[in-house]
């Protein structure tokens, strides 16, 4: 593996555990035993590291931010995005611990965290689309804006709140909240297959 990639792998690992705030660059080159200098040839301070590992998060997530128009999708399908979705977040959860206080001291990073928001919120309002098509959703237009923000919050923050409150952060645990924002928007049969599917991924070990 090349430095460069050493090094982020490193960073995000430390950022992850400890939080970006509580983590120097100096840390991270004792942490891959190689001199200070040798980290900032490739990253001029921690600001360059944080947009690199957002840069890299983007490239990983954007596949799922841009499912094939045509594709029938099954209702596992939705679930499964959405699993994969939460994975990547969990994946680089330093990003979202403290993200208005992050993105405000880097402002190239707000920049560019509300436009892959809008990416996002886009790809799920896209998708819920695809399910009133389908005669599965009985909300309205404006109720499924709402529904779409509401998901984007919980995506984004729910892992946080459960380590606030000092549980155990769980990716399954953040999927089944969305699944049950979304299940009163369905009509009866796909609810109720929705809710069943739910409980099961909550159950899962």
């Amino acid at each position: 593996m090349k430095t460069r990639d050493r090094i982020l792998e490193c960073a995000l690992l430390l950022f992850n555990e400890r939080g970006e705030p509580n983590v120097s660059t100096l840390e991270i080159a004792n942490e891959l035993e190689i001199s200070p200098g040798n980290l900032y040839y490739h990253f001029h301070g921690k600001e360059p590291l944080v947009l690199a590992l957002f840069e890299r998060f983007q490239l990983e997530i954007s596949p799922l931010l841009d499912p094939p128009a045509e594709a029938r999708l099954s209702a596992e399908d939705y679930w499964l995005f959405l699993h994969l979705i939460v994975e990547r977040l969990a994946q680089y959860r330093f990003l979202f611990q403290d993200l208005s206080n992050l993105a405000g001291r880097l402002p190239k990073l707000a920049r560019n965290v509300r436009s892959w928001l809008n990416s996002l919120k886009r790809t799920l309002a896209a998708l819920l689309a695809r399910l009133k098509a389908e005669r599965q959703l009985a909300s309205d237009t404006q109720a499924l804006g709402l529904l779409v923000e509401q998901i984007t919050l919980t995506l984004l923050f729910s892992v946080a709140y459960q380590r606030l409150l000092g549980n155990e952060a769980e990716s399954r645990l953040v999927v089944f909240q969305v699944m049950m924002l979304v299940a009163p928007h369905l009509h009866e049969e796909p609810r109720q297959i929705a809710e069943r599917m739910a409980l099961r991924y909550l159950d899962e070990e």
